[in-house]
């Protein structure tokens, strides 16, 4: 018997447009292809689904001062940024060839080069801000085999292409499953390196603090470090000012501990990295489920 989830017609025909709009615009030239998917986001997507007023929930709870054209700004920027992050990574060696020399910065840089080495193993920690396959791409065009967890997407249609395409990018590649997890964890057992987008929330995770909020924040990638004895280097894939290139910001190591101390750490790390980029996070997401949203709107 098939584990396969059942394709439902609703799945087929929203697989449908997303096919139909993603292959009609990989017809077109990258460049041009990144900024039209990008505004369609923005602009036609964002609203039907929601996200215009996600994104301003989420900047009223944890960033409520902010100026009101930085936070328009942000609502109109953000659905562009995930526009462009989808279908960069739909571009196969098209975005590789634009990541493969992205410049390094920041004060993790020579760890980072050390962890290319390959001497012992490596627990990378990036998040959903600017593209996070941009670390991906780059260390696979270097010759360094990343494993990475994905989460499957609800529509099984879409899913099959959507692996499909993030395989391109790098494999190995495992879903966030009992499978898929126990590979991954055995990809870091015998040295290899293994990236992990964390900023998600898990309602059985333990609470720590982001943007001086109470966040359901996962510590497994900090109990396999310790485990396995493996350097933990947070790190961003930054989109650059003109919208195509990017930069990599490789942040300071995170020394072994306590895995709650370690993970608060991270968080730490992604809200500065995220408060000097805030139009790149994505505020769609909803990294604080303790909130009451309907208490939050009636202010």
């Amino acid at each position: 018997m098939s584990d396969s989830p059942k394709i439902t017609v609703k799945d087929r025909i929203q697989d449908l447009f997303a096919r139909s709009l993603l292959g009609t615009a990989l017809l077109i030239p990258y460049e041009t292809r990144v900024r039209l998917v990008g505004w369609i986001m923005s602009t036609i997507v964002a609203p039907l689904a929601g996200w215009r007023r996600r994104i301003r929930e989420n900047l009223e709870l944890v960033v409520p001062d902010l100026p009101q054209s930085e936070k328009d700004a942000i609502v109109r920027n953000v659905p562009n940024n995930v526009g462009r992050t989808l279908i960069e990574i739909y571009s196969g060696e098209e975005f590789l060839d634009r990541v493969s020399g992205a410049p390094l910065e920041g004060p993790g840089l020579a760890a980072f080069e050390r962890a290319k080495t390959g001497e012992k193993p490596v627990v990378f920690l990036t998040a959903h801000i600017g593209n996070y396959d941009v670390v991906r791409g780059m260390l696979a065009r270097s010759g360094v085999s990343l494993a990475a967890l994905y989460k499957p997407m609800t529509n099984p249609a879409f899913n099959e292409h959507y692996v499909k395409a993030i395989s391109k990018i790098s494999v190995p590649v495992f879903p966030t499953d009992s499978r898929g997890v126990p590979a991954l964890v055995k990809h870091l057992k015998l040295g290899g390196a293994i990236g992990i987008v964390a900023d998600v929330s898990g309602r059985k995770a333990p609470i720590l603090s982001f943007f001086g909020q109470e966040a359901h924040t996962a510590t497994s990638a900090a109990e396999w470090a310790i485990k396995y004895d493996a350097d933990v280097i947070p790190l961003y894939g930054l989109r650059q000012d003109d919208g195509l290139s990017f930069k990599i910001h490789i942040d300071e190591p995170i020394p072994h501990g306590d895995p709650e101390t370690m993970m608060q750490a991270y968080n730490d790390s992604v809200e500065r990295i995220t408060r000097s980029h805030m139009d790149q996070w994505f505020w769609v997401h909803r990294r604080w489920k303790l909130v009451d949203w309907s208490l939050l709107n009636s202010v």
